[in-house]
C-alpha cells in the first residue's frame, strides 16, 4: 500500500549547515506517527520542509505524488496541514470565526461575491466538524483571550482540522501544558485519528509521544538515528544516549507509560 506521506533522502540546508540530512520516513494513513530528538535536532525544520516553507532536496511524496515545486498553500489544498509553535490565533475573532478563516478556500469569484453579498450564508460543516472532533463546541462563541492556554492549543489544532486535511503535522502542540492537560490532549489526538485524519507529531513530551504514537522516528543533528514502535524506541541505546543523555542510561532508559524512568519520571 502506498504511504500517505513519504520522504526519500529529504534534506534542508541553510548556507553550509545541513539542518535535515537525507531523512527517509513514511507515514501510513490512519496512524499517529511521532518525530522526536533533542533541541536543535531539526524537527521543526523537517515540518517546514514537508509543508513547503523552506527549500528541500530529495523527494517528498504525498499520496504517491511528488511535492517538488508545490507551494505551501497548494500543499494545504492537497490535504497537508500543519500547526505552529506560536499559536497565532486572531484574538479579536471568536473561536468559531478563527476556524472559519481556516476552513474557507477563497477564490477570485468568492472574493467578488463577498463584495456584493458580504452577509451571504457560509458553509459551517467543516467548522462544526473540527469543534466536534476536539470536543470544544462550548468555546465556539468565546474569544481566545477568555480561555486557558490548554484550550487555546486545542483551538489551534481545530483551526488546522477545519480545512479537513488528510494529514496534519503538529509542531510542539503540548508545549506549556501540565501533566493533566497533556494526558487530555493525548485523548484529543486519538479522536483526530479516529475521525480519519492522520497525525504527524513533533513534541518533547515523551509521555505523550510514547502513549499516542503508533510509530516513532528519532533524529539527531538532522540525521535519522532510529525508528520503531514506542517500546522499541524506549530500549534503543542510540535514542537513550542521544536524546536523553547519561541520566537515562543510569536509570535504565525510558518508561513507556510516562517518559524517563527514575526520579525524573512523570507522575
Amino acid at each position: 500500500m502506498t504511504p500517505l506521506l513519504e520522504t526519500r533522502s529529504m534534506s534542508v540546508t541553510f548556507g553550509g549547515l545541513r539542518a535535515v540530512d537525507e531523512v527517509d520516513l513514511h507515514v501510513d494513513e490512519g496512524q499517529v506517527v511521532g518525530l522526536i530528538g533533542p533541541n536543535g535536532a531539526g524537527k521543526t525544520t523537517f515540518i517546514d520542509g514537508l509543508t513547503g516553507f523552506v527549500p528541500t532536496t530529495g523527494d517528498i511524496l504525498f499520496q504517491g505524488t511528488s511535492l517538488g515545486g508545490v507551494f505551501p498553500h497548494q500543499r494545504g489544498r492537497l490535504g497537508l496541514a500543519r500547526t505552529w509553535q506560536s499559536l497565532e490565533l486572531f484574538d479579536d475573532l471568536t473561536v468559531r470565526d478563527n476556524l472559519r478563516v481556516a476552513s474557507e478556500r477563497q477564490s477570485p469569484l468568492g472574493f467578488l461575491t463577498d463584495l456584493v453579498r458580504p452577509t451571504r450564508r457560509r458553509d459551517q460543516r467543516n467548522v462544526e466538524f473540527a469543534l466536534d472532533v476536539l470536543g470544544i463546541g462550548e468555546l465556539a462563541e468565546r474569544m481566545p483571550t477568555e480561555i486557558s492556554q490548554g484550550q487555546r492549543k486545542l483551538v489551534s489544532c481545530a483551526r488546522a482540522l477545519a480545512a479537513r486535511p488528510k494529514l496534519v503535522c503538529m509542531d510542539e502542540p503540548a508545549a506549556g501544558l501540565d501533566t493533566r492537560e497533556s494526558r487530555e490532549f493525548g485523548e484529543q489526538l486519538r479522536r483526530i485519528r479516529d475521525a480519519g485524519i492522520t497525525v504527524f507529531l513533533v513534541d518533547h513530551d515523551m509521555g505523550l509521544v510514547l502513549d499516542v504514537c503508533d510509530y516513532i522516528y528519532v533524529i539527531e543533528f538532522g540525521r535519522k538515528i532510529a525508528e520503531g514502535t514506542p517500546r522499541q524506541i524506549t530500549t534503543d541505546e542510540r535514542v537513550i544516549e542521544a536524546y536523553l543523555g547519561s541520566a537515562a542510561n543510569d536509570s535504565g532508559g525510558l518508561d513507556v507509560d510516562g517518559g524517563e524512568t527514575g526520579e525524573g519520571s512523570r507522575s
